[in-house]
């Protein structure tokens, strides 16, 4: 597997290793559904060692694909020095749990991701359990109910677990990845509490992880241990990151793209927009996040809410709870809690 040059010739998802600027090669690997069919990894690399950002799914294929793309570069699995994880989703971290335990390299993750890597961990934690408990604050009976009958309410036995520690948890700051080449390490929390970014500002590059992404808007605060305010803390990062120099942008899911600023743009118009869109559903007469998740369209086809599949639903109703969370921090609606619902309605 030959290194091309990244120049947007093939769909992003094709199989392959990519060069993206010298040293830097971007790696798509499989994903086991259709809505993100890959994800991208990226390879630093001195010619004397190599550090990958993020690791993808702990899948046959991935792996396989892995060390073919590696083998393209002259390098192998055990040449992996270290493991720079942007946040703990599974298709980010558990092959590099996977691949530590059979050739070592370090892992590095943001240090605000442990209490939910830590619940992630326990085996006697039900899957999605806050996120059920989110839902039925939201309205949402019906939504659980449909995630219910398709995940169960219990982990399935042949999860085998790749949520170890890892070696480091990173704070923010610069850090030596090769010798010539330094990383700034940067907080972006709100798609995950612990979610980082890093600045290459040598090269011009950001990896930016699921934290801004070229063609859709990453979820927001889907985690065992959720935050108070996600939107918020989404938002923030997007402005921490646009006060930042301007970057070529490397994401997770996508195709590499000239300017950070200019996605970060259409991401903030896009939230801001949307918190009217939901402001104005509860001026129509919706009251929960379900409620006036029912009243939205969902992704660039329209969908309604009742088109989606289980888990899209449940991301969908939750994204509009932070939504309407941030409008009565903002002090453009009220809230009050009744029988265990949030209620929303207009100051």
């Amino acid at each position: 597997m030959e290194p091309r040059e990244d120049d947007n010739s093939r769909h992003w998802t094709e199989p392959g290793v990519y060069s993206v600027a010298p040293g830097v090669y971007r790696i798509p690997l499989p994903l086991p559904h259709d809505a993100l069919r890959a994800v991208n990894i990226y390879a630093i690399t001195s010619g004397d060692s190599l550090v990958l950002i993020d690791s993808g799914w702990a899948l046959d294929e991935a792996h396989q694909q892995l060390e073919a793309a590696l083998r393209g570069l002259g390098a192998g699995l055990a040449d992996v020095s270290q493991f720079l994880i942007t946040h703990v989703h599974r298709d980010h971290y558990t092959l590099a749990v996977a691949l530590r335990r059979k050739f070592g390299g370090r892992i590095a993750l943001g240090m605000l991701e442990e209490p939910s890597l830590k619940i992630t961990a326990d085996p006697s934690s039900r899957p999605m359990a806050a996120q059920v408990r989110l839902l039925r604050e939201a309205g949402g009976e019906a939504v659980v109910e449909a995630l219910t009958r398709v995940f169960g309410d219990r982990r399935p036995a042949t999860d085998e677990s790749y949520w170890e520690d890892p070696d480091e948890w990173l704070t923010p700051g610069r850090r030596t990845v090769h010798v010539g080449r330094e990383l700034d390490v940067v907080h972006t929390p709100g798609h995950t509490a612990g979610h980082v970014v890093f600045a290459d500002d040598a090269a011009g590059l950001l990896f930016s992880g699921d934290h801004v992404l070229p063609h859709i808007t990453p979820s927001i605060g889907f985690q065992p241990a959720p935050s108070q305010l996600p939107l918020r803390d989404y938002l923030g990062s997007l402005r921490l990151v646009r006060a930042m120099p301007d970057r070529r942008l490397l994401p997770a899911h996508g195709p590499v793209s000239p300017s950070v600023h200019a996605r970060v743009d259409e991401l903030l118009a896009h939230h801001e927009q949307r918190l009217t869109e939901i402001g104005e559903t509860v001026a129509g007469g919706a009251a929960t996040a379900y409620e006036s998740a029912l009243r939205l369209t969902w992704t660039r086809r329209q969908h309604a809410l009742a088109d989606l599949d289980a888990f899209n639903q449940m991301l969908a109703v939750l994204e509009t709870a932070a939504h309407l969370d941030l409008l009565v921090l903002q002090g453009k609606l009220a809230a009050i809690k009744t029988e265990g619902v949030r209620h929303y309605t207009l100051p």
